[in-house]
């Protein structure tokens, strides 16, 4: 019989103080929208203490109670500011294996769709991840989940996608919760068997048995927490997508859309009609959808990293803002179209070429995606109740992170009150 995985080592205690001189954080009612994005709390010489792994005070070190200094824990003191954890709502973990020889065949001039219909991409990962053991895709994927804890990430979404088959998406799920189970991060998983089209299926009726068979299934065994279509011409449909989405609301399942990545589809307005959490992407989402995702709680997730390896337009990220949509930044972690794990590049990437502040970025990578992935009661601001999830960074200026693309400004990150 196999060994259980072990969670990276940490810190056994779960209750601390820490002062630092500068404490950044988003307060108040998730998602913050539009303005609001801007107006993080930003405390000096502050002091955030915790107790059994939960926030029990967060203000000036001056006002700190003694009855919040326990005897029994930590303290801590930090140079430089101190963020909460950052939440990435949009990965495709657990897989196995690289795509570098199609990240060069496009620089050649070859295109995603092209790449796709010649047996990479997708399904070339489902090949991969067929071929590899249990044992295999977690030796693979745990280290790649301390690495993104090393550079912040407290919590995050794991995907299907690459399963192929009706048992191949349930072994994916199985393996995702697995992973959870293993690291240190709060996760959700997302079953996204409508990725892409297995070979030797008719997508309708790929559809149907997704909706008739594998939901009710992911959502009997306590698979998935959400279910998301890839609504594309090499891929799925908005009516594919209203499908899946109404199958997915009779199991009480969140609905998440991929959503006009390479051409306008009306993803995004049926996304935001279907009550989904999410439309991802939005590249080429037009007035209808920034209107619609404005005045609905969809959030819109832009993806920035993978907008450089896709080379696609840049999606309208301060239209969407303005017209008051719940704005978040994710990585799209995978092997084909985003290999970048690292929230801070996210940071970087999405402030230069979205023109977003960083203020509004940051609240864009921990707040408004905890909101997304309904863990904001938990999760993405450091207040009194929520999990002691913070980062420590190398710098008092939250301006230094997306300043310095590649460089990791995380000097510890901690997870429930325990350094990881």
């Amino acid at each position: 019989m196999n060994e259980p995985e072990q969670r990276p080592d940490r810190d056994p205690v779960a209750s601390g103080v820490l002062f630092t001189p500068r404490l950044v954080t988003p307060t108040g009612p998730a998602p913050k929208r539009a303005s609001d994005m801007a107006r993080p709390d930003v405390i000096e010489d502050a002091a955030l203490a915790w107790r059994d792994g939960v926030v029990t005070y967060a203000g000036p070190a001056w006002a700190l109670p003694s009855s919040d200094r326990p005897a029994d824990g930590v303290e801590v003191r930090a140079d430089g500011a101190v963020v909460p954890g950052f939440v990435d709502c949009h990965t495709h973990l657990p897989f196995f294996g690289w795509r570098a020889d199609e990240f060069e065949a496009k620089l050649a001039g070859r295109s995603y769709q092209d790449l796709h219909g010649k047996g990479g991409g997708i399904a070339r990962s489902a090949r991969l991840l067929a071929d590899a053991s249990d044992e295999e895709v977690m030796a693979f994927c745990m280290p790649l989940a301390d690495e993104m804890a090393e550079h912040g990430t407290t919590a995050l979404e794991l995907k299907t996608g690459y399963g192929g088959s009706v048992e191949g998406e349930l072994r994916q799920a199985r393996l995702a919760r697995r992973l959870a189970d293993a690291i240190p991060q709060t996760t959700t998983v997302t079953l996204l068997a409508c990725h892409a089209v297995p070979e030797g299926w008719d997508r309708e009726a790929w559809v149907d048995v997704v909706c008739r068979e594998l939901i009710p299934t992911a959502s009997a065994e306590g698979l998935a927490d959400a279910v998301d279509v890839y609504v594309e011409d090499i891929a799925f449909t908005v009516a594919d997508f209203e499908r899946v989405a109404s199958a997915a609301q009779e199991q009480e399942l969140a609905v998440r859309c991929h959503a006009d990545q390479l051409e306008p589809s009306g993803a995004a307005e049926a996304a935001a009609a279907a009550g989904a959490r999410n439309a991802d992407h939005l590249n080429h989402t037009g007035e209808d959808g920034i209107l619609a995702l404005g005045s609905n709680d969809t959030a819109a997730v832009l993806v920035p990293v993978a907008d450089l390896f896709t080379r696609e337009q840049h999606p309208r990220a301060l239209a969407l803002r303005d017209a008051g949509a719940a704005l978040c930044l994710a990585t799209d972690f995978n092997p084909g179209t985003c290999p970048c794990l690292s929230i801070p590049e996210v940071l970087a990437v999405g402030c230069s070429t979205y023109k977003l502040s960083p203020a509004e970025a940051l609240t864009a990578v921990t707040l408004n995606p905890a909101w997304a992935l309904g863990l904001d009661r938990e999760l993405g601001s450091l207040e009194v109740g929520k999990r002691a999830d913070f980062v420590v960074l190398d710098t008092d200026d939250r301006s230094m992170v997306p300043y310095r693309p590649g460089h990791k400004p995380v000097v510890e990150t901690w997870i429930g009150g325990e350094r990881v």
